[in-house]
């Protein structure tokens, strides 16, 4: 199996397309036609990391985070980055991080924080914009139901609870096709007319080179006119954080040692404990503070996230319980996540879950 192979599995599952404008994710270091001996999967690429991976004859290292996150002037051996780059250059190692593309992920990052926490109902907390495009094509009359079908099969239509999902109105479409041309009707250098329906439907944006490949494929004419266009609308199934309830409400210091039960961690961060219990909770692993307004406005009692400042815990407001949990603790669900996946998708090849603890922060 090629590094490419691999590319393919993540990208069904996490596409590129749920990562933020912002990061760095894909293939890192390597090659694509490299061959795959083993896969080691880890929440960062550290050299204790790497070291382990030669160890154990895994020549591809899945992360969480990217060991490459903004340009590089030089590789001389003085950081860290640069020792991780330059040993897996020299040992022919390939790194791929998957990141946001798993924050944003409806089955990612944050769906397994709110199950550690048994949080249930869980949905959405910031819903990703940009992440919806909409098709607009023309399909004749007789053909109106084999091109749905093509485009339902390869995942356009589909929203939250609903499938095979479009719009449809019908009309009069009229061409005149060059000497070059082979109409699907009439002749060529004439005018003409057919009935034609006007089919539009809304699909996740990860989908657009499938959808447009089935529309091709599918279609009779000769060209195909369509247009597909980003809706400013937010994907309610993909995006940042989540929030949901517990099965019964508890008093902020029960919650507090529900959580540090349920998320191992050196110590918790909080704001003042408020009067009320806590039911409505949102979280966000890694760094979250961006979220603690949507997390209010949606009426959460608590937010549990890391990487908090001194004056974002005066944003509680008596009224949100915020939590930080740490950085890596409230991403070292993930790894394993990861793990499942791949093993499932790859029964028969061989991938080993990292036991290198890559934590940078120890607790005294």
């Amino acid at each position: 199996m090629i590094v490419k192979e691999i590319l393919e599995v993540l990208e069904e599952w996490a596409p590129i397309a749920y990562a933020e404008d912002f990061d760095n994710v894909g293939l890192l270091v390597g090659d694509h036609t490299h061959q795959c001996s083993g896969i080691i999967v880890s929440l960062d690429c550290t050299l204790p990391l790497l070291k382990e991976a030669q160890t154990k004859n895994c020549n591809l290292v899945v992360c969480f985070h990217p060991i490459l996150f903004s340009g590089l002037k030089k590789i001389s051996g003085q950081t860290y980055v640069d020792q991780c780059i330059q040993f897996a250059i020299k040992n022919d190692i390939s790194i791929i991080a998957l990141h946001t593309r798993l924050d944003n992920h409806p089955g990612g990052v944050n769906h397994v924080l709110a199950q550690a926490l048994s949080i249930e109902n869980s949905r959405i907390l910031i819903p990703k914009s940009g992440a919806l495009k909409k098709l607009n094509t023309y399909v004749p009359q007789d053909y109106v139901e084999v091109v749905l079908e093509a485009l339902h099969k390869c995942g356009a239509g589909a929203l939250g609870n609903y499938s095979d999902c479009s719009f449809s109105v019908s009309g009069i479409g009229r061409f005149k096709g060059n000497q070059n041309s082979k109409p699907f009707k009439g002749a060529t250098n004439q005018k003409s007319e057919i009935e034609e329906v006007n089919i539009q439907m809304v699909f996740s944006s990860h989908l657009s080179a499938s959808v447009t490949q089935a529309l091709k494929e599918s279609h009779p004419y000769e060209t195909v006119a369509f247009d597909i266009v980003t809706l400013d609308h937010p994907n309610p199934e993909v995006g940042m954080g989540r929030i949901g309830e517990l099965k019964v409400a508890l008093e902020a210091s029960a919650f507090l040692n529900k959580v540090k039960e349920s998320i191992p961690s050196g110590i918790l961060r909080h704001s003042p404990i408020p009067s009320k219990s806590i039911h409505k909770v949102a979280v966000l692993g890694g760094s979250g503070s961006f979220a603690i307004e949507a997390a209010k406005k949606q009426g959460a009692d608590a937010f549990i996230t890391a990487d908090l400042k001194y004056h974002h815990f005066f944003q509680g407001d008596d009224s949100l319980l915020l939590v930080d949990v740490g950085h890596y603790e409230s991403e070292q669900f993930t790894k394993k996540l990861i793990f499942e996946h791949l093993t499932k998708k790859l029964p028969n090849f061989a991938i080993v879950l990292s036991e290198t603890i890559t934590n940078p922060v120890n607790y005294f």
